[in-house]
This record gives structure tokens, C-alpha cells and sequence, in this order.
């Protein structure tokens, strides 16, 4: 009988995304900054960067309430910027457009190159390093969608093109007009949200190349509640986390995160956290020895049954 391997997982601290930006492996976004002062704000991304986390990820519809309905978190994140003018050197720009309220959703070439426009205004910069179609414009071909991202690449106002909230045959389809993959997948992915393991997600980006961009890697906050009033599913998680952070001398955060970081299709956790200490304490992710059993354990709790 072979011995069973029980090795630490690997986690890496950085990933290529597209063709040749380099990104740390924890993301920072913005889906909270509006609302908050620019002196506030700035002091989120400095933090964010320092501790790495090198891709800042907004939208265009973040924030809600500005004078088109939207806009306000790309607005503050551009006032950050031209305050602070060596920031944006340091970070990889990925917004994303398409999302309309009350449409709800809109990716004609017409419209989706003002909205790009638009957020270059707004982030008072000239080039998006990753602009993304925000979820699957059902009544827009997808050869009209690639038709406008090649022309806004093409005009050099963003570099690489990504997907947020596709499913893997909705990905290909753009794909095949595109004439090459898109940098970047962004599903909701958290250890209490784990379809991406099993509806071909993360192996359609592991057969392309993308990046897997974690939104909601924490559940909405549903990994941070008290172990002692979670129910369900999520009872079931919080207590292997705690296990294991109890185990390795550290925190529930710090493990949920890791066991995004630890998928060999190379995920990478947007954090948004508003608390500049919470930002820096999340980096201890990548000391948590995880294994292989530790991984399945946090997996079975979260599908409330063995693996077969």
C-alpha cells in the first residue's frame, strides 16, 4: 500500500496575467471604496500595494449613486490617483463595463466603447491594463462584444481583455471571435461558494491561461461570522477553518484564503476589506502550510459530503 502523501500545498505570490503583466496573488477592490475621502481612499491602495496585492479591480457600475446612476468608485479611485501620481505605475488597472441599471445588461460595440471611455474619464488615466464584460449580455452576439474589445485594444485604451460571471461555453463563444483567449476569468469563489470546482470554470482557465480572479473569496462576509451562530453549510466550514487555523497559528481568514490559493489554475482572491490592517493581516495567507487532506477537508465540509 503506498503511503499516503499529506505534503504542504504550493502558493505562489504572484501570477502572469495575459500576454505580460505580472500581478501579486492576493487583488485589492473596489466594490466599498466610494463613499470614503480621497486622503482615505489613497491611504486603502497604498496599502493594498504595499502589501503586494499589485491588481486593483473596480467597475463602472461600483458605487451607485452618482449623476449616471454609477461611476462613483472609479470617479474616487481616479481622484486617487491624480493625487497621487506614482500609484498607478505601481498597480494593473482592471475595471469592467456592461452592466446597466435597470437593462439590466448591455454589450453592444456602440455602448461598450463609451463605457470604456467613460471609465478612462473617470480613472483619469489612458490605458486600462484589464477591462472586463461584467456579466453575458444575452441579447448582444458574441462577435459584435469581441468586435468592440479588439477595436478598444486595438485604439490602445486597454491592454487585456477579461470575463466576469461567464460560464465556460459563454467564455469560448467570445473566444472564438476574439481570434485568442481572454487574460482573466472573474466567478464568485469562496470556500462556501465552490461551483467553479465542478462547472468547469477553473479548467476551461487552466486549458486557456487565464487568471482566475476570486470575487467574494470570504462568502460576502460569511466566513467571518461567529463560529457559535453559523448554521448549515456554513457552520460546517467555519469549524474546519478554525481547526486549522488553531493548528497553524492563525486565522480564519488567513485559511480561507489559502484554499483559493491553493488551486493549481493559479486563483487570485479580490480582497475588499475597507480596514487598512485587515488588508495587510490577509498577506498571511500565504504562510499557511495547507495540505492536501487539510483542502479536502474544508472542501467536504462546504459540499456536506465525502468526496466519492
Amino acid at each position: 500500500m503506498l503511503e499516503q502523501e499529506n505534503n504542504r500545498l504550493t502558493i505562489s505570490r504572484s501570477h502572469t496575467l495575459g500576454t505580460d503583466l505580472s500581478v501579486g496573488a492576493l487583488a485589492y477592490g473596489c466594490w466599498r471604496l466610494a463613499g470614503t475621502g480621497v486622503d482615505e481612499a489613497a491611504v486603502k491602495i497604498g496599502t493594498a500595494l504595499d502589501a503586494g496585492m499589485t491588481l486593483i479591480d473596480t467597475a463602472d457600475i461600483y458605487g451607485g449613486s452618482g449623476p449616471d446612476g454609477f461611476g462613483e468608485a472609479e470617479a474616487l479611485l481616479g481622484d486617487v490617483l491624480a493625487a497621487n501620481p506614482t500609484l498607478r505605475g505601481r498597480m494593473v488597472l482592471a475595471t469592467k463595463g456592461g452592466i446597466v441599471r435597470g437593462l439590466p445588461y448591455n454589450s453592444t460595440k456602440d455602448y461598450l466603447i463609451r463605457a470604456c471611455e467613460a471609465s478612462l474619464k473617470r480613472l483619469k488615466t489612458d490605458v486600462i491594463d484589464l477591462y472586463q464584460i461584467h456579466r453575458p449580455d444575452l441579447l448582444t452576439g458574441h462577435d459584435e462584444v469581441a468586435d468592440a474589445l479588439l477595436a478598444l485594444q486595438y485604439q490602445g485604451k486597454i491592454r487585456e481583455i477579461g470575463v466576469s460571471n461567464h460560464t465556460p461555453d459563454q467564455s469560448r463563444a467570445l473566444e472564438t471571435h476574439l481570434g485568442f483567449p481572454v487574460a482573466s476569468q472573474q466567478p464568485e469563489f469562496s470556500a462556501l461558494e465552490i461551483s467553479p470546482l465542478f462547472d468547469g470554470v477553473l479548467d476551461h482557465a487552466m486549458a486557456t491561461g487565464a487568471r482566475i480572479l476570486a470575487w467574494s473569496p470570504l462568502a460576502g462576509g460569511g466566513l467571518l461570522s461567529d463560529a457559535a451562530e453559523a448554521t448549515g453549510k456554513a457552520k460546517a466550514v467555519i469549524t474546519v477553518l478554525d481547526r486549522l487555523a488553531n493548528a497553524y497559528g492563525t486565522d480564519r481568514t488567513a485559511v480561507a484564503l489559502a484554499f483559493l490559493l491553493a488551486h493549481p489554475s493559479g486563483v487570485i482572491p479580490i480582497i475588499g476589506t475597507q480596514t487598512p490592517a485587515r488588508i495587510t493581516a490577509a498577506t498571511a495567507a500565504f504562510d499557511v502550510p495547507l495540505t492536501r487532506r487539510d483542502w479536502y477537508d474544508i472542501l467536504e465540509a462546504s459540499r456536506g459530503a465525502r468526496m466519492p
